[in-house]
């Protein structure tokens, strides 16, 4: 084998491991609430990742301080809610999950994910 295929072996060895490491190797971290918690919404949604009780109502305070139109609404499918999120206002969002699983909640057009665990 050639020098140069041997170096193009070798780039496209780290480049899929880079590809692997920067989509999939995200470890998302987990936010435990147990009353309410507040997502600041800039570029996506921070946490990302709630972990609730089920049966306990918990409040999400969603503040958006990012100007993209897309995260101006956030939307909890599988809680039947869809909210408009005006510029820096808190908007509050109550939900009571009566079952356990992962339910995700999206910008309006569905480009920025979080998710919420029921336990």
């Amino acid at each position: 084998m050639s020098p140069d295929k041997i170096i193009v072996a070798i780039v496209s060895v780290l480049g899929i491991g880079f590809t692997y490491w920067f989509f999939l190797g995200k470890n998302d971290k987990e936010f435990v609430a147990s009353d309410s918690v507040d997502i600041m919404v800039d570029g996506g949604y921070e946490p990302e990742v709630i972990s609730i009780l089920k049966g306990k109502t918990i409040k999400l305070n969603f503040l958006r301080t990012d100007p993209t139109t897309c995260l101006e609404d956030v939307v909890l499918g599988d809680f039947k809610v869809r909210e408009h999120l005006p510029l820096n206002k808190k908007v509050v969002i109550e939900i009571t999950p009566d079952k356990k699983g992962e339910f995700t909640y999206t910008c309006g057009m569905g480009m920025y994910h979080g998710k919420i665990i029921v336990k």
